[in-house]
């Protein structure tokens, strides 16, 4: 945090040298853990006796799926007896006039649209959060008009399914029916707060109610026992403090530093999870502390090998982005892409150059170490519909072929596949803005061009490893033509897209890693696409023969290359966590009889072995830190390794502070310890905790995830603004980790 001041030294809980540059008396004492070669490598050499599953038994991975967000309240009414439920009455709108009331989707309706679903090539649907949602009417406050929670984002009970979409019965039954379609179930989670509050009006709403099975716990004005912060509404959301520990908007914060909070929050995911879902989309990651949510990604993956992503709306260009890109590396979920949301609606809504495209993928597959596990989405809940912006399919339907072809997972969101909009301009100016840019489905036809365009691209995706783990490389650009290439080893996917509406390019001197010959286009020439001829070149460089890109039009070309014997190990997931955790490795040319894995050298149990899947667990001799997970066919041949984060164990979030400290403008103090968790004793700001907060200077404070039990040394060092760093003096502090819940 940039300072305008320097303070003395107080006297101080813990205090920090003074001197400007490291001394050797001030680092800390590091001992160096040690593993016995001969356990290592005979645990690397041991088999595995553990019986195979005959299906998968982790959902880590998503790479190779294309996600449906839909909004449960807008999708379909499959169950008109919920529409106005007792326990949560005259909050409904039967006659779609009150934009902020409920309209009758349902969980049933979601089962009745599974057909469609599966048509569209959907691999995963991503519901609203399922909780039950304020009861009572909330007055709008420039208006007075009745509001509800249709949306979902105004959680009052965690334990209970929200009474308009169904009961626990009508959720199961969902979760089946998707499950027999091949589809998976990403739930949209949000424990970052509860529902609105208002600290003048007590009996506004629910009040920020918070309930379990129907018993209130806490309202934000009758709070005891501290469920919630009370530091007002967010006043920087630029400043980390402000967007962590105070207000989103309205809504009641809950304090998930305490215990209390921690242990409710865990309960209720695992409810859900003991339900079938099979991943989770967390809202709000950039208003929870970190080290929270790492803690709390580790108890899911305790017992749920699962597929998370956080939401954190904020592009590259934003204050926090660097504390976004270390969050994606570090804590254990992936995010959803709004930087690439941003680039696409910039190109081909508003005309931007192509370059701000090229420059945005090269940007997240340098920063981002897992990005292929990114959310890639052009719509969402929370954005005016790309055709309130600009009313043209086609720039549409390019954006999805690019969204469907860039590295990533593909979101769409429901309704774009029938191009379905409103443009109604709400009370903050923007056209088609919340909450017009969630309307109610108004079709299900399976005949428009979007639609037709998904559903090819959800087949290739399924069947060229391209595009779910290549890496992606510019081929041809100018300001309106975009051509990018995703390479596997062999496997190649072409993608050619012109945004112009006049003007037709020839791509001259256009070379590929597509091996000679010719190559139809795979949308059909839904887009004007026609076919490639390719002459062999040398170094991966093929030659393409002459091909003219007309106005409007966007092409796919694929190459997927024969099966061999060498596993290719293309992803990972979950990323993070701990010995006995499962996860999913995913690629191709594993082989249909089981061969073995290892983490770091270490022989880990195999549980489901497929050609293109293996799910394994996490070996306890596997050191902490970036291991590599190679896999090896039973024909004794190795493939290539990826990395996985071991945690030092099961993790629980600590809070640590340091008062009376001085700094300089622009000083930043961060924690390091002796285990991975607190970076090793790194001062690389990358995996060092912090930069601590300060709302109140000189006390500073962070949240870390570090191992239960465990006996651990940290020290406090500044980072001046040249680089230098000042450590702690004295002698390492110890602790002693909680087994559970929070501490301090």
């Amino acid at each position: 945090m940039h300072r305008r001041r320097r303070l003395l030294f107080a006297g101080t809980a813990v205090s920090l040298a003074a001197a400007t540059a490291v001394t050797v008396a001030a680092t800390p004492s590091q001992a160096t853990p040690v593993r016995s070669a001969v356990a290592a490598n005979a645990a690397a050499n041991a088999a595995t006796t553990a019986a195979l599953s005959s299906t998968p038994v982790s959902t880590g991975d998503m790479t190779s799926d294309v996600i449906y967000q839909l909004l449960t309240d807008r999708f379909y009414d499959g169950d008109t007896s919920n529409d106005n439920p007792s326990s949560s009455p005259n909050l409904n709108d039967s006659s779609h006039s009150n934009w902020q009331e409920y309209w009758g989707g349902d969980f049933a309706g979601v089962t009745a649209k599974m057909q469609y679903l599966s048509d569209l090539g959907v691999g995963a649907i991503w519901i609203s959060p399922p909780v039950q949602n304020v009861n009572v009417p909330v007055p709008d406050s420039t208006t007075g008009a009745t509001t509800a929670g249709y949306h979902g984002y105004w959680g009052m009970d965690f334990y209970t399914p929200e009474p308009h979409f169904g009961q626990w019965a009508d959720f199961d039954a969902m979760v089946a029916a998707a499950h027999a379609k091949g589809i998976k179930v990403i739930m949209d989670w949000a424990v970052n707060d509860t529902n609105p509050e208002d600290t003048s009006n007590p009996d506004y709403g629910a009040g920020g109610a918070l309930k379990q099975n129907g018993t209130t716990l806490s309202t934000y004005d009758n709070d005891p026992n501290g469920y919630f912060h009370h530091n007002g509404g967010v006043a920087d959301y630029n400043n980390l403090y402000d967007v962590e520990y105070q207000n989103l908007f309205n809504l009641a914060d809950l304090a998930q530093e305490n215990p209390a909070v921690t242990n409710y929050v865990q309960g209720a995911v695992d409810t859900w999870l003991g339900h079938g879902v099979d991943g989770i989309r967390m809202d709000a990651v950039k208003h929870m502390p970190g080290g929270w949510l790492k803690g709390y990604v580790d108890h899911i993956e305790n017992s749920h090998s699962v597929f998370m992503y956080g939401e954190w709306a904020d592009p590259s260009t934003a204050a926090l982005w660097p504390n976004e890109v270390k969050f994606a590396n570090t804590d254990g979920q992936s995010l959803e892409n709004f930087d690439l949301n941003t680039a696409e609606r910039d190109v081909f809504a508003d005309n931007a150059n192509m370059s701000e495209l090229d420059s945005e993928l090269s940007r997240q597959q340098s920063s981002i170490n897992w990005s292929n596990d990114l959310v890639d989405f052009v719509d969402s809940q929370d954005e005016n519909r790309f055709l309130s912006i600009n009313n043209n399919t086609t720039l549409l339907d390019q954006a999805t072929v690019v969204n469907m072809t860039v590295p990533g997972i593909p979101s769409v969101y429901y309704g774009d596949e029938n191009y379905l909009h409103n443009d109604t301009t709400n009370s903050f100016g923007q056209v088609g803005g919340d909450p017009y840019n969630r309307p109610m489905v108004s079709s299900f036809a399976e005949n428009s061009r979007n639609f037709g365009i998904t559903q090819k691209l959800a087949a290739l995706r399924k069947s060229n490893p391209a595009l779910r783990y290549g890496s992606s490389t510019q081929r041809w650009i100018n300001n309106d033509v975009y051509v990018y290439e995703r390479k596997f080893y062999n496997d190649t996917v072409l993608v050619a897209v012109n945004k112009s509406t006049s003007t037709s390019y020839p791509l001259t001197s256009l070379n590929t890693a597509l091996p000679a010959g010719s190559y139809n286009d795979v949308l059909g020439g839904a887009l004007g696409g026609g076919t490639l001829t390719v002459t062999a070149g040398t170094g991966g460089n093929n030659p393409t023969g002459a091909y003219t890109l007309n106005p409007g039009q966007a092409a796919v070309w694929s190459y997927t290359a024969p099966a061999g014997s060498t596993p290719q190990v293309g992803n990972i997931g979950p990323t993070i966590g701990h010995s006995g955790d499962v996860v999913a490795v995913t690629g191709t040319d594993f082989g249909t009889t089981a061969g073995t894995a290892t983490v770091g050298g270490v022989a880990a149990t195999v549980k489901y072995w497929s050609n293109t899947e293996v799910d394994l667990a996490i070996p306890s001799g596997a050191a902490a830190g970036l291991d590599q997970v190679v896999l090896t066919s039973s024909g004794g041949v190795a493939g290539n390794g990826i990395s996985y984060h071991v945690e030092s164990g099961t993790q629980v979030p600590v809070t640590f502070t340091v008062t009376g400290t001085s700094t300089s403008p622009g000083d930043e103090i961060y924690l390091a310890g002796d285990d991975d968790e607190l970076g090793n004793w790194s001062t690389d700001t990358s995996v060092a905790i912090g930069p601590l907060l300060d709302p109140n200077y000189p006390t500073w404070f962070s949240l870390a995830s570090v191992p239960a039990g465990a006996n651990i040394q940290f020290k406090f060092f500044i980072k001046h603004t040249d680089g230098t760093v000042t450590w702690e003096g004295g002698s390492n502090h110890t602790y002693t980790v909680p087994n559970s819940g929070t501490g301090t």
